[in-house]
């Protein structure tokens, strides 16, 4: 298969296709109708904090005009500025109480999603990870959802009270004078012109910003996790100034985004003091007809300013609907994202044999028409079963299908007699314990890590599987032993170690079928014969198959299926294959005269 490795190629990942806004706002509505009451709550005090801001200029009316009458006196005065202090005070807390609500919505909201992210793709197939690397998928719940929560948080916040201020403001300006009102809203056509025309442009950049960063969050992820080998190789200036291209690109990009956002506010800013520039001519040329009262006037500013927010509020809202709307397409096409494997909701009623039926099974990789392995017909029942082959052979191709994490064609793979396309994924993976080439090992302690698949496996268990595995005496050479923390993919641990710990979880979790996958490849030849030594006992009665190319692992099966081209050339014992398969004898000639070689060494 192609390398697509990060580390040696750049990273792709499909980009989101293009979807109607009600499929996108069926990812959040369901989330907005289970919090309805909150958000009610939230708009009923921002709604009521507008009201009483809109109430104020109506008060500076009256005591303008009483003071331009004569009428004013300084208790009344008193009063008025009372009030305005009283409706300050309570202006402030509910503003806390919206801000409380909706702000604190968004944030559940953006949880809510990320689980659901989060418990996705652990439902996705292995095909889904070759499509999407590590880092996009990371992307997508750091900032594509801070992008969404910000435009259901204060682009939700913004566009109801730029809404409710700028009709209630228009409304109060017409009851004061129609003609001066129309003079103060003329420009509002062109800003809406000029936003609609910026929001399209801000969508396209600030999509080509979320898929650089997603790539640059792989290639730093890579990088990271392969440290070692790139200090190996002094490869460090190299993979710096790679990411420093990427990072100036990004920057670039954000920059292309920031000349919109630049100038939307802007050109809302100017609108609304050319609306005010009308106002005061024409509104203070009525004053001196005595049209309106200073009061009128006074008030009808105040309204105008409280304008000028919505008309600025457009320009910012906008753009957190359109990185909002732009960061939950990409979601969606990653929830969108199905896997091959069928869906199948129910178990069989009744036990089913843990074993395996291979017929005529041919199977590709998705990214690849060339099948890796062809025509394999197999039982895989009780007893240890080895496979041999040349590299590329299909050796952990075949363990890969029959752990479930590809698809297959209907009637290839049998599991107890049923077509394993017509059992629950899981049901058949629940049977199958597997150890792969690379253990995968956690930053956590050693039982932790053994006991994966068991959690609430005893200490007393845990040590017993790590006996097996031939690990236990190791890890009693930690300063905590079983309560050593090992790491970022296991660095305290070597090769050897991380394959036996690897292989003591699948013993802790007892499952009838054990899939090795050459998990033995990093320990030397005499550990590897201990080990297995010792799990005979443990894997009496249960179906194993061991990849690996090591005769003397391989002398210890009751028979081996030699893999050539992803086609099974011989099965035999260790005799039978001995006389009758030349790649078995040639492997164990070599191994001899090396063992030879050693030992008169």
């Amino acid at each position: 298969m192609k390398n697509t490795d990060p580390i040696f190629s750049g990273a792709q990942t499909e980009k989101p296709s293009i979807v109607g806004l009600a499929r996108l706002l069926g990812l959040v509505s369901p989330i907005f109708r289970q919090h309805r009451l909150r958000i009610l709550a939230g708009c009923a005090s921002l709604l009521a904090v507008d009201l009483m801001q809109l109430i104020i200029p109506r008060i500076l009316k009256r005591g303008v005009d009483g003071l331009a009458a004569g009428t004013s006196s300084d208790g009344i005065l008193l009063r008025l500025a009372g009030l305005i202090l009283l409706i300050a005070l309570l202006v402030n807390g509910l503003r806390f109480v919206w801000r409380y609500m909706i702000i604190g919505f968004s944030r559940i909201l953006e949880r809510k999603i990320r689980e659901r992210i989060f418990s996705h793709v652990l439902k996705m197939d292995a095909p889904f990870f070759e499509r999407h690397t590590t880092g996009d998928i990371m992307a997508h719940i750091s900032n594509d959802l801070a992008a969404v929560q910000m435009a259901c948080g204060m682009g939700l916040i913004a566009a109801m009270d730029a809404l409710f201020m700028s009709v209630a403001a228009i409304g109060f300006m017409f009851h004061i004078h129609v003609s001066l009102t129309l003079l103060a809203i003329l420009p509002m056509p062109f800003l809406a012109i000029c936003t609609r025309i910026l929001s399209g442009k801000l969508h396209k950049r600030f999509a080509t910003v979320q898929e650089q960063f997603s790539v640059m969050t792989e290639f730093t992820r890579s990088t990271l996790i392969s440290v070692r080998l790139i200090k190996a190789y002094t490869m460090e200036k190299f993979r710096t100034r790679e990411f420093d291209v990427m990072g100036k690109k990004y920057v670039r990009s954000n920059l292309r985004v920031a000349m919109i956002q630049g100038l939307m506010s802007p050109i809302s800013t100017i609108t609304g003091n050319i609306g005010m520039l009308f106002v005061l001519f024409f509104g203070g040329s009525l004053v001196i007809k005595g049209r309106i009262t200073m009061g009128d006037f006074v008030a009808f500013i105040s309204y105008l300013y409280m304008l000028v927010w919505p008309m600025m509020a457009i320009g910012w809202v906008a753009n957190l609907v359109q990185r909002g709307t732009t960061s939950l397409r990409r979601i969606h096409g990653l929830l969108a994202a199905a896997s091959t494997l069928p869906d199948v909701a129910n178990g069989p009623e009744g036990f089913l044999e843990p074993v395996f039926s291979l017929r005529s099974l041919t199977f590709s990789y998705p990214s690849s028409p060339e099948p890796v392995l062809t025509g394999i017909s197999l039982e895989l029942g009780p007893g240890i079963h080895g496979v041999a082959g040349r590299t590329g052979s299909g050796k952990s191709s075949l363990c890969k299908v029959l752990a479930r994490l590809y698809p297959v064609d209907d009637g290839r793979i049998f599991f107890g007699g049923r077509d394993v396309n017509t059992l629950p994924v899981d049901y058949v993976r629940s049977s199958i314990g597997y150890v792969g080439q690379e253990p995968i090992v956690f930053s956590d302690t050693i039982s932790a890590n053994i006991a994966l698949g068991r959690p609430e496996a005893g200490r007393d268990e845990i040590e017993a599987a790590a006996r097996h595995a031939a690990i236990h005496e190791d890890i009693l050479t930690f300063p905590k032993g079983y309560d050593t923390l090992i790491g970022e993919r296991g660095i305290k641990l070597s090769g050897g170690q991380r394959q036996r710990l690897a292989l003591a979880r699948a013993l802790l979790c007892d499952r009838p079928i054990l899939l090795i996958d050459d998990g033995l490849s990093a320990v030397d030849v005499a550990t590897e014969h201990e080990v297995f030594a010792g799990l005979r006992s443990q894997l009496r009665e249960k179906t194993v198959l061991i990849v690996s190319n090591r005769i003397k692992l391989l002398s210890m099966t009751d028979r081996t299926m030699i893999l050539d081209e992803g086609r099974i050339v011989r099965i035999g014992t260790h005799s039978e294959l001995l006389r009758d398969n030349a790649f078995y004898r040639t492997m164990y000639d070599k191994q001899m005269r090396r063992e030879e070689a050693r030992d008169s060494a």
